[in-house]
């Protein structure tokens, strides 16, 4: 059987669903590569500023890796703008879910707060309040999120900067992207526990 045969889940038996979990957790591992064929549509997106979105996502990536940062917090520089043509308004949200599952619970928070703490270089522009970031100043990811923001992700846009290419990257997105979610995936229960 290579395919389910219900119309709806009451129809379902135990066999559907374990051919759906086998196929779910191929995709499953395949997420890293889809994730970064993703990143790449970032390419050629300007939106006005010096570099694209995917040449800022490498850019800083690269900045936080030559700054000593751990593999996981380099793919979340990596990714922290992935949402950037889905959702533009919540962009940061899409990036955070997508990294959810696999890193530290304050790395998913800096990345889902990374738009907010970023407006402390630009929202005097629009005529909003560039501090608005204090307002997280007791959370215990303010300070890495600050440096996220002020040292690499504000930084990122330097048409000269030696940005290291997406390859150098790779096998930290597959290994951070191959663990574990975090709770785990649920095991098909066996037949006769369904008795």
């Amino acid at each position: 059987m290579n395919q389910a045969r219900f119309r709806h889940f009451g129809e379902a038996q135990r066999d559907d669903w374990t051919l759906i979990d086998a196929r779910f957790r191929d995709y499953v591992e395949d997420a890293p590569r889809r994730v970064l064929a993703h990143l790449n549509n970032l390419a050629g997106d300007h939106h006005g500023y010096p570099v694209d979105r995917y040449e800022h996502c490498l850019q800083t990536a690269t900045r936080a890796l030559r700054d000593g940062a751990d593999e996981e917090m380099v793919v979340c520089a990596l990714l922290h703008d992935i949402g950037d043509d889905l959702a533009p308004a919540n962009h940061a949200e899409i990036a955070a879910a997508i990294l959810e599952p696999f890193v530290d619970p304050l790395n998913a928070w800096m990345i889902r707060h990374h738009e907010l703490f970023q407006g402390y270089h630009y929202r005097h522009f629009f005529g909003q309040d560039p501090h608005a970031r204090e307002q997280y100043r007791d959370h215990p990811a303010y300070e890495r999120t600050v440096r996220f923001c002020d040292h690499w992700d504000q930084a990122s846009f330097d048409p000269d900067y030696d940005t290291l290419p997406l390859e150098h990257f790779v096998p930290m997105v597959e290994k951070i992207l191959s663990r574990t979610p975090r709770g785990g995936l649920p095991e098909p229960l066996p037949e006769e526990a369904l008795r």
